[in-house]
């Protein structure tokens, strides 16, 4: 929580996210260090705290305060003040004071198992060796178990479990690292763990077995303890099995990563024929067996927050069904004490993906899951701490010293971040269509909500409205205003122009560039690339490789991409044969050139998307980013089709890998009436001639690459010079390509200008509705 805390006889205030973190813990053992009187206590959702001593011992302390804080806190400032001594005779944890039920309060994110833990955990003297649900203050779920603040265990779904004595006395020792541990446990009272294997649960326990929460009359029922559950779990994955496991925020679907077999049965029975699947393995140490691992990478694998981290794969290490036809593969380290002793007793890399059919949200209870997920999974291990929020896991990709979050959610949500400015009334912003998420904000506070997902069905809806519900329960804010897209079909301008408030229409690529430049501070003016996919363009048109002179207030269009048809519309998205149509219809005779982008399409489906251009049927006219590399993969003959978003261009990046650069291609950018027109056919006509002449498909990857991104630059330094500003963003989910965003990057800091990439949040989508909420809320300053 965000608090002031007082203390005496040092005569100082520190503000920071302090509850549900062990800091008052902490501070008791640092006073005790130190030989300082006083006492701490939560106070009407602040933390306060008096000591008294030596001035010398006081200054230590507060330097300490900030040095040496629990992980989890956030110290924001420290402000010294004068106080009487009162001649206290110890230091005391009190109790805390009346709740104050209105008070808005961050709420710490879930986190990794803590070194102490996992040292507890493995340690056979321990009371809770091997137990799968250790936790202590600095570790363990919060939002994913809450039902509202502030943060005790009563207002968990831990609050089904009375503590035994043994965990009541640590609970209540200030001098333990679990005193005020709200999920506190042990085998003697703790959640349960069984092992369901198809229709009959199968439940070995320490306690009497029996069927719980939806189990089936008649199962086979098996006593033991949780290593029997655990050491048969781990067999059903050495057999090539498939596990739903319930984690932290939903369940995962695990599998032998090694084991081509299996993978290929989890993408058919996923139905998630190509998409990349995210490997679990227990240490850095064996992430560094399956990929490329510096000591960047190491520090991302090793965060509290424990994220799926690209990396670049070791070939071979795991099967290639994996990460078909990429170089990158996500890695993340076991998390939870259960996915420890799993991959202990595995002694393997295992997938470890969403729980969920292909774009549905992540299954979380029991019943659900059965229902769910029964036709993928073989088994399910699970338990019965409820999950009250589900959250799926976060992945970041780095760039250097920083990184690009691809998904925030698992140990980054619901803290929240700042806008630059104040907004004059509560506000929620929707988000956009895909990969959505919702941002709640007062004053300059913004709660953005873990990620949803595409609003394509009910599932994902009522996870829309469980999150939004959620958190104006959690932080005590009720809108009064709604952001939304300006897509008319968008689900989520549905719900805001439903929701009876009045609204404030944002377009999407101003939402991608204020949500860069708000991250960063600024609300003046920046120049903003935005290159994604699609968005509903101010002309009705679809835009998605746009740059503006924006600030949060409006912006003005000065350069876009040449529009090209795109027949099928949404159809396209799939297809990068489509766009590639589009944009040789314009140039009908380079059609040899074009060729290889066609020579697997029915001639049927090919004339009958020829006639959509001609008549302008299902052929909206798009200036898009993510198309054009959809396009480029056509011609050079990586792909007609494909099996998710954005792989074309995934591959792209691969192929280019292999190369340290590229040369430049013919790229025109002309002047216009409305402004600089990137015209990208003729890019497009070179790759397929020097494709036909012979040249190799990765060395043209990287020529096109850097033929995007040398322009991109140009036009972003025409724009500059126009409008008079030194800063640009980049923002939109094409820039989740980090040899693109490199190359762009890299290039404007040559020409002297400040480049904003997205760090705490991502450039994709899941980035719109704080860019929302930033332009609502300038737009409501004025």
């Amino acid at each position: 929580m965000t608090g002031r805390v007082l203390l005496a006889a040092s005569r100082c205030f520190v503000t920071g996210v302090v509850q549900g973190v062990g800091f008052r813990p902490f501070v008791h053992r640092l006073a005790l260090k130190h030989e300082l009187h006083g006492w701490v206590r939560n106070d009407a959702g602040e933390v306060v705290i008096v000591v008294e001593g030596a001035p010398d011992a006081i200054t230590r302390f507060l330097a300490a305060l900030e040095a040496e804080a629990p992980p989890l806190a956030r110290i924001e400032r420290v402000e010294a003040i004068d106080a009487a001594p009162e001649g206290l005779a110890r230091f005391e944890v009190l109790a805390s004071a009346a709740v104050d039920q209105t008070r808005r309060q961050p709420l710490p994110a879930d986190v990794a198992l803590c070194p102490q833990c996992l040292a507890d955990l493995m340690d056979p003297a321990n009371r809770r060796y091997r137990y799968p649900f250790i936790t202590c203050t600095d570790c363990g779920p919060r939002f994913t178990v809450i039902d509202q603040l502030p943060y005790q265990r009563d207002r968990t779904s831990m609050g089904a479990f009375a503590q035994c004595d043994e965990c009541l006395r640590e609970f209540q020792s200030p001098e333990d690292r679990r005193f005020h541990s709200e999920t506190n446990s042990c085998p003697a009272c703790g959640p349960t763990l069984w092992l369901e294997l198809g229709s009959k649960p199968v439940e070995p326990g320490r306690r009497e077995s029996k069927a719980v929460d939806g189990g089936r009359r008649g199962s086979k029922r098996v006593t033991g303890n949780y290593e029997v559950v655990l050491r048969t779990s781990a067999g059903l994955l050495q057999s090539g099995e498939i596990l739903a496991i319930r984690g932290l925020g939903g369940f995962h679907l695990a599998v032998d990563a090694t084991n081509r077999q299996a993978v290929e049965r989890l993408r058919a029975r996923k139905r998630r024929e190509a998409k990349p699947l995210a490997v679990m393995v227990r240490s850095v140490t064996e992430a560094a067996a399956v990929a490329l691992v510096g000591p960047r990478e190491e520090a991302l694998l090793l965060a509290p927050e424990r994220p799926i981290v690209l990396l670049p794969a070791r070939p071979g290490a795991v099967a290639a069904a994996v990460h078909p036809g990429l170089d990158q593969i996500g890695v993340m380290l076991a998390y939870t004490p259960l996915h420890v002793l799993l991959l202990e007793l595995t002694g393997r890399p295992l997938v470890m993906t969403s729980g969920n059919l292909s774009e549905e949200p992540i299954a979380a209870g029991l019943p659900e899951a059965r229902d769910r997920l029964g036709s993928i999974a073989d088994g399910f291990l699970m338990h019965d701490r409820e999950i009250r929020t589900r959250c799926d896991d976060s992945v970041v990709r780095p760039v250097g010293e920083h990184i690009i979050m691809i998904r925030r959610a698992r140990g980054y949500a619901p803290l929240p971040l700042r806008l630059p400015l104040e907004s004059p009334v509560p506000l929620l912003a929707v988000g956009p269509h895909q990969k959505n998420t919702a941002t709640l904000v007062h004053g300059n506070v913004a709660y953005i909500t873990p990620h949803v997902g595409d609003l394509e069905n009910l599932e994902t809806l009522d996870q829309f409205q469980h999150l939004t519900r959620s958190y104006q329960r959690l932080f005590h804010v009720e809108p009064e205003v709604v952001a939304h897209d300006l897509h008319p079909g968008y689900l989520s301008t549905r719900i805001a122009q439903d929701s009876g408030l009045p609204v404030i229409g944002v377009q999407h690529h101003h939402a991608h560039i204020a949500a860069v430049a708000a991250e960063h501070g600024i609300t003046g003016s920046v120049v903003g690339l935005a290159f994604d996919g699609t968005g509903y363009g101010d002309d009705g048109m679809v835009w998605g490789a746009e740059i503006l002179l924006a600030d949060l207030c409006g912006y003005e269009r000065v350069a876009h991409l040449r529009y090209a048809p795109l027949p099928g519309g949404d159809l396209a998205s799939r297809a990068p044969w489509r766009a590639a149509l589009g944009y040789l219809s314009l140039e009908p005779e380079r059609a040899r050139s074009f060729e290889r982008a066609f020579a697997e399409v029915p001639s049927l489906e090919l004339a009958l998307a020829r006639t959509q251009i001609q008549r302008k049927l299902n052929a909206p006219r798009a200036s898009s980013m993510g198309r054009l590399f959809d396009a480029a993969a056509a011609v050079l003959g990586v792909r007609a089709t494909t099996g998710y978003e954005g792989q074309a261009a995934m591959e792209l990046e691969a192929l280019a890998a292999r190369h340290d650069a590229g040369k430049l291609l013919p790229f025109p950018v002309r002047e216009t009436e409305s402004g600089f027109l990137l015209d990208p056919v003729p890019l497009l006509g070179a790759l397929g001639e020097m494709r036909n002449r012979g040249a190799g498909i990765s060395a043209l990857a990287a020529d096109f690459h850097a033929s995007v991104a040398a322009a991109a630059v140009r036009v972003a330094r025409w724009a500059a010079a126009l409008g008079g500003v030194d800063t640009v963003a980049l923002g939109g989910g094409t820039f989740q390509n980090v040899r693109l965003l490199t190359l762009i990057r890299d290039g404007l800091r040559q020409a002297r200008l400040r480049v904003l990439t997205p760090e705490r949040l991502s450039p994709n989508d899941g980035a719109i509705s704080y860019g929302q909420a930033a332009v609502a809320a300038a737009r409501l300053n004025q």
